[in-house]
This record gives C-alpha cells, sequence and structure tokens, in this order.
C-alpha cells in the first residue's frame, strides 16, 4: 500500500537552545546521519512525504532533495511558523490538500526502531514509560484507545504518545481540525484523533527515542549513535553526514561550499569527486577505504609521508607574490589566533591568567604570544594543501594501495590554489597529540581551578612512535621543527572556541602548555 507521510518540520525547535539556531532541528545528527534521513529511511521507497517548512527550511529542502533524489517530496511552505498564530496544528492545517487519503503523522523529533504500520486504519503509537508527566498520553483497554490526554491530565496507567500515528479516517479527521479554534490547533493532531476515538484507534506500542530536548537528545546518541564509523567531532555550523551511500557535507556558509566544490577539482586525483552542490551542502559517493586512524602503523605512517611529499607540489611564486604570501599567513596566524583567543575568553568567561597547568608555573598566553616571532613564523612554503591535514580526514584503499583525502579546507588565507606547507605539517602533529577517538570517547581530562589546571588525554602506542617518525621526516626533509611546533600549539588555541565545553577548555589548555614548552627559555629562531 503506498501511502503519504507527513513530516512537520517548521518550529524552530527552540528547546535545543543553541543547537537550533544555524539548522533545523530535523537535521541534527545523530551518529553519523541527521534525524530526518533515519525517519526517511524507515518508510518503503514509493512513500509520497509531505514535509512542512519554516525554519530554515531551505536546509531542509536541500538535503533532502541532494540524499534522496529519487524519494517523493511535497514542500510546503509555513508562514507564520513562529510566533502569533503558528502552531504544530497550523503547520499540518497548511498542508491538508496533499493529505486527503490515509497517512502517517510523523514527528520529526520522534524516532523508533519498532516497524512501524501503515495507514491502513487509525492508530497511534505509545511508549511504556512511569514518566508521562512530559508528554501526551493515552488510555487503552485490549489494545483500543480510550483517551486522549493533554500533558499532566493523566496518571498511570497511562501510555506517552510519542508522535506517531496513522490516520486512515482522513474526512472525519480534517472535518475536526477544520472547526478547532487556535487554542484547540496548538494541541497538533492529537486535536484531530479525538475525533477518531468513536470510530476507534488501534494502540500500538513501539520503541521509542526523542530528540526533542537535550536530555533526551543526548540519550538517543547513545543508544543509537555508536554505530561503527569515523569520528566526528560536532560543529555547530557545519556538519558531515553518511546518507544512502553518499557522504554529505554541510556549512550554513554558502561560500565555505562554493570554494569545498571548487577546490576538489583542484585536488582531482587525490580527494572524491563531487557529485552534486547546494548553497550549504555538496556530496560525493562513498569511498572505498579505512579511515587511516583506524589501522594507522608505523609503516603505513611513512607510506603517508612520502604520498604527502608528491602531493605538496610547490609552487613558483614570484618575489612579489611570495610577499603578499607571506602577510597573508601573518594575517592567518597572528590576527585569527588574537580574534579567536578574545573570542574563548568571551564565550567562556575565562580570564588570561597566570596558572599552573599541570604542575608547572605559566605566565599570560599574552606573554607566550609576545614572545613568537612573527615574521619568522610566517614565512609560509606554498604549496598544493590539504588544509586539515590528520588522520580522520585520510582514508587508505588497501586493495588498491592509495589514498584519499577528505574533508579538505576550502582556502588557505584567502588563496584556493596553495598554501603553507608548515600549516599541514602542524595539523598532522596536532591530530597525533589529540585523536578524534579519544574526544569522542570522553578520554580526556581538564579540571580548572582558581590558580591549577590539570589535564590528560589518552594516547595510544602508535601515535608516539608516528610522532617519532614524523620528527625524524621533517629533519630528513630539511623542514624548520620549531615552526611546526609552535604553529601546532596555535592550532590548538584556534580551535578551542570552535569546540564544547569542557573540549573546549582542554584545548586552550593544551595549546598554551605546548606553546610554553615550545617557546622555552632558550633564544631561538621562533622567539622574538
Amino acid at each position: 500500500m503506498a501511502f503519504s507521510v507527513f513530516i512537520p518540520t517548521a518550529g524552530t525547535g527552540s528547546r535545543l537552545g543553541q543547537l537550533t539556531r544555524d539548522i533545523n532541528k530535523s537535521l541534527i545528527s545523530v551518529g553519523t546521519r541527521p534525524v530526518l534521513s533515519l525517519l526517511i529511511e524507515q518508510f518503503p521507497l514509493d512513500t509520497n512525504f509531505v514535509i512542512a517548512l519554516g525554519h530554515q527550511g531551505h536546509l531542509v529542502r536541500e538535503f533532502l532533495l541532494l540524499a534522496y533524489p529519487h524519494r517523493r517530496f511535497v514542500f510546503v511552505e509555513v508562514f507564520p511558523f513562529e510566533g502569533a498564530g503558528s502552531s504544530l496544528g497550523y503547520s499540518l492545517w497548511s498542508c491538508r490538500d496533499h493529505l486527503q487519503a490515509p497517512f502517517v503523522f510523523c514527528s520529526c523529533d520522534t524516532l523508533t526502531t519498532s516497524k512501524i504500520p501503515a495507514p491502513e486504519h487509525n492508530w497511534m503509537g505509545v511508549a511504556r514509560s512511569q514518566d508521562i508527566a512530559m508528554y501526551r498520553t493515552v488510555t487503552s483497554q485490549n489494545g483500543k484507545v480510550l483517551g486522549i490526554h493533554e500533558k499532566g491530565q493523566a496518571s498511570l496507567p497511562a501510555y506517552p504518545y510519542i508522535g506517531l500515528s496513522g490516520i486512515a479516517d482522513t474526512q472525519s479527521f480534517w472535518d475536526a481540525m477544520s472547526k478547532a479554534t487556535a487554542d484547540e490547533l496548538m494541541m497538533g493532531e492529537s486535536f484531530g484523533l479525538r475525533s477518531l476515538l468513536e470510530t476507534g484507534i488501534s494502540m500500538y506500542e513501539m520503541d521509542w527515542y526523542d530528540t526533542g530536548n537535550p536530555q533526551a537528545l543526548a540519550r538517543t546518541r547513545k543508544d543509537l549513535g555508536s554505530a561503527p564509523g569515523p569520528h566526528i567531532l560536532e560543529k555547530p555550523d557545519e556538519s558531515i553526514w553518511f546518507v544512502n551511500g553518499s557522504v554529505i557535507k554541510y556549512s550554513k556558509d554558502p561560500e565555505f561550499i562554493r570554494k569545498r566544490v571548487v577546490r576538489a577539482g583542484m585536488l582531482k586525483g587525490y580527494c572524491p569527486c563531487i557529485s552534486g552542490s547546494t548553497p550549504h551542502m555538496y556530496c560525493y559517493q562513498k569511498v572505498e577505504g579505512d579511515v587511516v586512524s583506524d589501522i594507522i602503523t608505523i609503516e603505513l605512517m611513512r607510506k603517508l609521508l612520502e604520498h604527502l611529499i608528491e602531493f605538496w607540489r610547490p609552487y613558483d611564486v614570484s618575489s612579489e607574490k611570495q610577499v603578499a604570501f607571506e602577510r597573508a599567513c601573518f594575517s592567518f596566524y597572528h590576527d585569527k589566533t588574537y580574534e579567536r583567543i578574545d573570542k574563548f575568553y568571551q564565550v567562556t568567561g575565562r580570564l588570561d591568567g597566570q596558572e599552573n597547568i599541570n604542575g608547572r608555573k605559566m605566565p599570560k598566553l599574552r606573554e607566550l604570544l609576545d614572545r613568537i616571532n612573527w615574521q619568522w613564523l610566517s614565512q609560509g612554503r606554498a604549496v598544493r594543501f590539504h588544509g586539515d591535514c590528520h588522520f580522520e580526514n585520510m582514508l587508505f584503499n588497501r586493495k588498491d594501495q592509495r589514498f584519499i583525502f577528505l574533508d579538505w579546507r576550502q582556502e588557505f588565507a584567502g588563496e584556493m590554489e596553495f598554501g603553507d606547507v608548515y600549516y599541514d605539517l602542524a595539523k598532522l602533529f596536532h591530530g597525533l597529540i589529540v585523536s578524534h577517538e579519544a574526544v569522542v570517547q570522553g578520554r580526556f581530562r581538564i579540571v580548572w581551578g582558581k590558580n591549577d589546571i590539570d589535564y590528560d588525554i589518552v594516547r595510544k602506542e602508535v601515535l608516539f612512535s608516528c610522532e617519532k617518525e614524523l620528527f625524524s621526516f621533517l629533519e630528513m626533509r630539511g623542514f624548520e621543527i620549531d615552526k611546526v611546533r609552535i604553529l601546532t600549539a596555535l592550532i590548538f588555541l584556534n580551535i578551542a572556541t570552535l569546540h564544547h565545553y569542557p573540549y573546549n577548555e582542554f584545548l586552550y589548555c593544551l595549546g598554551k602548555a605546548r606553546l610554553w614548552e615550545y617557546l622555552g627559555n632558550n633564544e631561538r629562531s621562533g622567539v622574538a
């Protein structure tokens, strides 16, 4: 039986706070996929999806058309989708012309692993829980719904309604919705469902995973988001999703996406070919290979370094362009570092202090930054660059014995064609110190007291060995090791403000401690 599924995505997802400032709540990630993808894939291929659009609705449309080009979607713009006059019931009513035949109502913050019935009869999905105060509830007898109750109006035995239902008697349902007051529309589909009680509504008990509030989302991610796959660190304005055999990269910045797509052409043969793009997303077919972080050995590290030497094709820039490149490096290293650190202080409320970090007395960070010879640091070596060169962004195909680079940077200091090889080297080193796996698994520690800070992170033994291999390589190839070390410390400081608590504070303290260590007390080329 082919049928329609209605998914309301118009709301702002206010219960999720900052998580939904720049993205629709249906695109919040659970594991390596957005919630909306987990919903879509539970229904047959011939399903007709009716999607109510509102808050960041263009992103919902872009994602669905990019990820599921062979599925059928009807998009309905809902206005208003917030404030006076907006409600779940209003979103539903706005889509009524496309829902005159039996359909399934599916809230965009509800997930289930249970089989979802077709709307061949009226039914409601419920969960078994003692915690019913936060939810609309259903009372039943012999598998039939007796009553549908608003939050706080029922006592046990009652079942939380999970926002998933089948509506076969659409005429009675829409007749009721047409008579609803503004307050009754606030009840959403449950108001229309009450009109079907006399006809009969079956009750199905289902597994239920809620993604509508931070606590429930955290539980859902723990239960459903632990499948094997790459270790992706969450960012508020970027996501990487693995959907339907494709990899989809999202950014709220259209220029970011445009430049990524252009650079993919520049890196042809080293990165995947882009198969489709929208203003805020691009996709490519999933590439066969193992994430290098999962299979790294000393032998593979040596093979990678030799591959990188080939990849880092030098650019023969004129003396005039070299001067401009070094000015760009100065801005990228110096100006951005100070901006990012100031932002870290603003976001966290922390102050630049003279703390004891892991038992070592540190000066203020500003004093350490003032000791760097920024002109020397900015004397970059122009090469074809990756820009985020670490193990999580590389695959190795054992069959073909080749590397594939992922998640390349869209530009370096405004330049798309070439960047500083020292930045790629520092990125490689930073990934040997802090692996995504350790962060995702919470295998790091930060305790920030009044005057004392202690931090630590678990590192695999092979990463220590790879670090030694890297520095042997640097010495043999004539690279300036101090540059790599200082840039690595600056990378930790720069990315601290981009990540969540307490990882952000860990990165800041790690960066400061490493900078103090690398600058040391000796006069060297990296010290002013």
